[in-house]
Formats: structure tokens, sequence, C-alpha cells
């Protein structure tokens, strides 16, 4: 298995640096370093994917793919996301590594790929009342703001107006962009963190790293 592995590793080297694109005198930055915000010859995006919706890349059917906007707020939206789903494990997970935290009165699952539907069996209401917070900020987020899909909306990606403390208001500009940047990079690690646990989950030795930690 540990060659099997080392082989894949090696032809998706080999597959991805065969697409990089070749820079003299440049430092480049790296995928997770990068952001969305960046000017386009600071994003690693050799298909131009990035610029589909604006119909820089190449002409397509309006509306035929989405926005700036809207690949921003979905990539922030994923990477928090994936950086509460990754926590939630580490911080409920018993042995090894795990935490081992647990709500009183709440069910308990070892296994978190089961843990889901064992809440909403046993505590549906809520189930729906968090669901309910979910759906609330995700219309928020696409709603009256405006269509992000095509480039309307009014608010700036990833920015709820949540903040009951004023902790951005007591940042300049310059700490905020810093945050932006560090939130977006954290998210796009806690996404392929939360990858690797599906793939461990389902396909055994795919992590090898999750065996040298003992990872159950």
């Amino acid at each position: 298995m540990v060659k099997l592995s080392l082989a894949l590793f090696a032809a998706i080297v080999g597959f991805t640096t065969a697409f990089a694109p070749v820079q003299q005198g440049v430092v480049a930055k790296t995928s997770l370093a990068s952001t969305a915000s960046d000017e386009a010859d600071g994003i690693w995006d050799p298909l131009s994917l990035y610029n589909l919706g604006s119909g820089e890349s190449f002409d397509t059917f309006p509306n035929m793919f989405p926005s700036t906007q809207y690949l921003e707020e979905s990539e922030i939206k994923q990477g928090r996301m994936s950086m509460l789903a990754w926590t939630g494990i580490w911080a409920t997970h018993k042995g090894g590594l795990g935490l081992g935290m647990h709500f009183p009165g709440f069910p308990e699952e070892p296994d978190w790929t089961k843990a889901l539907g064992v809440f909403i069996k046993e505590q549906p209401g809520w189930f729906a009342v968090i669901f309910s917070i979910i759906c609330l900020a995700e219309g928020e987020s696409v709603g009256h703001t405006g269509d992000n899909f095509r480039g309307k909306s009014t608010k700036t990606p990833g920015d709820l107006g949540l903040d009951p403390f004023g902790f951005k208001s007591k940042l300049s500009a310059e700490e905020q962009a810093r945050y932006a940047k560090v939130e977006m990079t954290q998210g796009r690690a806690a996404m392929i963190a939360m990858a690797s646990m599906f793939a461990f989950e389902s396909i055994p030795g795919s992590v090898p790293i999750m065996d040298v930690f003992g990872a159950q």
C-alpha cells in the first residue's frame, strides 16, 4: 500500500507540474497563499476558470458560468464549514488526539460519519433549529443583497455583517485584509483536511499520515 501511495503521489505531482505556468524571475505564490482578490497573475489558474463568468476566457452563453463574486463567496463559505467540521471531529473524537468533548443529554456516536444521522433521529427539534439558522444565513448570503451568480451582489463576499462585539471595526484596513487572507488560507487547508478524512474513512490506507498517528 505504501508503494501504491508513493506511486500515486508521484503521478499527481507529474500531472500538476505539467500544467504549471513557467515564469522567469518571478516568485510564484502557492495556491494556499493566494486569494481570489489577488491580481490575475498571482492566481494559479492555467485554464482561466476564474474568469469564465466574466466572458474574458472565451465566448460563452450569458450566465452560463458564475461571476467571481459567487466563486469568492462559495470558497469562503465552504472553507468556514470545513473549519467547523474539522474542529467538530477533533473536539468530539474519543481516543488518540481527540478531545472527547460531549454535551450532556445529547447522543453519543463514536463514528463521525454516522453522527449526523443519529443526531437527527434522536434530537429532531434541535436539528430543525440548527437547520433553520443555516437556511437564514444561506438566504442572506445570496438573497436580498443581490444575485452574486451574475455579479450583482452589493455585499463583500464572505461578509455577513455579523459583528455584535465590534471586533472588525477595531481593525485597520491593512489588518482586515490580512485576516481575510488568513481565513481564506486556513479555509482551503480545512477543505483539504476534510477531503482527507472522507478518503481515510472510505479507502483504507489512502491517507498514510493517519496510519502513522494510529487513527481508527
